[in-house]
Formats: C-alpha cells, structure tokens, sequence
C-alpha cells in the first residue's frame, strides 16, 4: 500500500492503450480536461495580440500583460501551450502563434461588455465542453525558451519611452473668457 507510483510511467503505458482506442472508435470523443486559468488567459491574449497576423512571443506578453496584473510563469504558459495545441485551439503560422477556427468561435461567443473574470470563467466553460476533433500538432516551447522571451519583454518595457499602461493626463479646464479672450460671445437671441 506505501508503495510509490511513477506517473510518467503510468502516462506512457496508458497512453498508446488510449490512442489506439480513441483512434478506432468514432463515437468516443475526449472532452479537454482539466482546464486550467493559463489556458484562457492564453485565448484571450491571443484573440488580442493576432488579429491580423500571428503574434510573436513578445507580442503575446504584452497581451497578457495588459489584461492581467501578472504574467504566468515559464511552466505554466510551456504547459498551455502544449495543452491548447493539442486540442486544435493554437496553431503556429511563421514562427508566430494564432487561433484557430474553433478557438475563434469560443471568443466571438464572448460578451463584450463583460470584465476579464467574466470572460476568463466563460472561456473555462467553454474550454471544458470542447472536444478533441482529429489529430493536431502539438507546440512545445521550452520553458527556458520562455523565460528568456519574458525577461526581454520585461527589460524592453521599463526600458521604453512611454510605458501605455499609465493613463493619461485629464486635460486642464478651460473657462470661455479665457478662450475667447474679451471677444464678445454671439447671444442666444438675436434682434
């Protein structure tokens, strides 16, 4: 009973018995499970940073960046990736990373008028009703790939001229003697 289990072992035993069974059954289909907060912070920093082309690394931190306070950590994104790409949800084009036609449609279902929470637990919902469609490739980045990409993109932005995250300055009032400068103002009646 105190015996200690190797789970990679067991990982590689099942998985060809899994493979070859969902392979050959049609009726079977494999609803992605878990699902994790990374995988739709992932989604949705995708749908921002590629929407006209694939989004590089640096490009995807920012996304990130601007819709959560904190970036996930090297692990977490390497094994999100892995995981979405699995599912036919990311697709790499030209060294850059974008959605899929699936993936695409999970967003569109969002509300817009929605906060980041509201998305992040729709998206989960989503994600968890998703199931595996065919054979897909699966991106493995290294997670010291990663971390690399992430202190680059932290160096560059304290680095930059203008950091956007900061709001702007509200513009300064101006009264309209001041505007106008004595010239008479026309009146709201006229003779």
């Amino acid at each position: 009973m105190g015996e200690s289990i190797d789970k990679s072992t067991i990982y590689i035993t099942l998985s060809p018995l899994a493979t070859k069974f969902f392979r050959f059954s049609n009726l079977v289909k494999v609803p992605m499970y878990p699902v994790h907060d990374v995988d739709t912070i992932l989604l949705l920093s995708l749908a921002l940073a590629a929407k006209r082309r694939p989004a590089d690394l640096s490009e995807i931190f920012t996304a990130i960046d601007l819709t959560q306070e904190m970036l996930p950590t090297p692990n977490k994104l390497s094994d999100s990736f892995a995981r979405l790409s699995t599912y036919g949800l990311i697709a790499e084009i030209d060294g850059g990373y974008t959605l899929t036609e699936d993936s695409q449609k999970m967003m569109t279902s969002q509300r817009k008028n929605d906060d980041t929470q509201k998305k992040i637990y729709r998206l989960k919902e989503h994600l968890a009703d998703h199931l595996l469609k065919g054979e897909h490739n699966c991106i493995l980045i290294h997670p010291d790939k990663l971390r690399n990409a992430i202190d680059a993109y932290k160096k560059d932005r304290k680095t930059s001229g203008r950091s956007w995250l900061i709001d702007k300055p509200k513009p300064v009032w101006i009264s309209k003697k001041d505007l106008v400068r004595g010239a008479k103002l026309p009146h709201s009646r006229r003779k």
